[in-house]
């Protein structure tokens, strides 16, 4: 590498520049929910969409029976059309505040899981709604913080990242950079600037108030929402205020044992975001190809400006990352694999585009992903 590559270095070392300082610190480690208790204790419906979720079940509605809050609380379970127990592992625990419906059949337009809500919803008649997913366990004290947030800080709705499985060495690798990527598209504090029309929510909790979900249009106004938690936040965000953060008091117990379970989950909805252009593909992968790739390699390969140029960029692109590796407890010399972890997201974003193309689209919980909705 010579001369030519000190101007791509030096758009690089700009663009780090820029996102670490003035793009709304995305690196941030925060914010964190506390734990709280609300003034008032409205009644809430948790709703639980669940689709051969035989393995977590059981311990995941347990933690969801025992919230410990002062008002009334109902759990929801709807069984999607499970091809193993889930429903009837539901059934046994024999809670009277549990009720399990039988999903019914899918109507043409809808996303799999967003049929699940809204049965689940319109199964409620709660002030508020929790919506989470079948693989994460609640502190007892969750659902009181989510409400002493929501009320506090006047908000229609409240969204945590829960705490990511993080063990195996495809997790170590690739878990702490997807919640890195995800806060760098969608910068907390700007979700949580009611000024700014970022919106943005993580799908495994969403606290809602029923009032402003029917303002937004109900669950029906995102049905085919494959990115369904953005589209929501998207919708409820042009009524109240959201609120999206971290979670200490949720951890999510699905694990992604192999590379190829980390692509899956990716390629299902890659090039949705993307709105299925190939420009936009283009544009993307030619971004973080600038953004991610070269600077490490203009420093280790580049001489004068262009190689101190790089290093600049790589520095700053490593300290990003270290408040995220921080909340996994993870070493602070992994930041330097974050190229290799774009790399990893850039080939499993082309692979969702080449699905699409030719028409396979993506399985995920033994439906075809296509156009979007599953």
């Amino acid at each position: 590498m010579v001369a030519p590559v000190t101007l791509p270095a030096a758009l690089a070392a700009l663009a780090w520049l820029y996102l670490v300082l003035l793009h709304g610190r995305f690196w941030s480690a925060g914010p964190v929910l506390p734990e709280a208790a609300p003034r008032a204790a409205p009644s809430v419906s948790i709703v639980v969409p669940a689709r051969d979720e035989a393995a977590t079940i059981a311990p995941v509605l347990r933690s969801l029976l025992a919230q410990r809050y002062a008002g009334d609380v109902r759990v929801v379970l709807v069984d999607d059309n499970s091809t193993d127990d889930t429903g009837a592992i539901a059934r046994a625990i024999g809670d009277a505040r549990l009720t399990v419906l039988t999903g019914q059949a899918r109507p043409a337009g809808w996303a799999g899981k967003l049929w699940a809500v809204h049965q689940g919803v319109a199964a409620t008649g709660s002030d508020w709604l929790l919506l989470t997913d079948a693989d994460i366990i609640h502190d007892p004290a969750h659902l009181a913080s989510l409400l002493a947030h929501a009320e506090a800080n006047g908000c229609g709705m409240v969204s945590e990242m829960v705490a990511l499985n993080c063990h195996s060495l495809p997790e170590r690798l690739l878990v702490p950079a997807f919640v890195y990527f995800f806060q760098l598209l969608y910068p907390f504090a700007r979700v949580n600037n009611p000024r700014s029309t970022v919106a943005a929510a993580a799908g495994g909790t969403v606290l809602i108030r029923r009032a402003v979900l029917e303002q937004a249009g109900g669950i029906a106004a995102i049905r085919g929402a494959l990115i369904d938690d953005v589209a929501l936040a998207t919708a409820v965000k042009r009524h109240a205020p959201i609120w999206l953060g971290h979670s200490a008091l949720a951890r999510s117990v699905r694990p992604y044992p192999a590379f190829a379970d980390i692509w899956r989950m990716v390629a299902r909805s890659a090039y949705v975001q993307l709105r299925h252009s190939p420009f936009l593909l283009a544009g993307t992968v030619a971004g973080l190809a600038l953004i991610f790739l070269l600077p490490p390699l203009a420093a280790v390969f580049a001489g004068g400006a262009a190689g101190w140029l790089g290093a600049l960029g790589w520095g700053l692109m490593t300290a990003s990352f270290l408040p995220t590796l921080r909340r996994f407890r993870l070493g602070a010399a992994r930041a330097l694999l974050l190229p290799l972890a774009a790399m990893f997201y850039m080939a499993a974003t082309l692979g969702s585009a080449w699905d699409h193309h030719r028409g396979r689209g993506v399985q995920w919980k033994q439906r075809r992903y296509t156009e979007g909705r599953a």
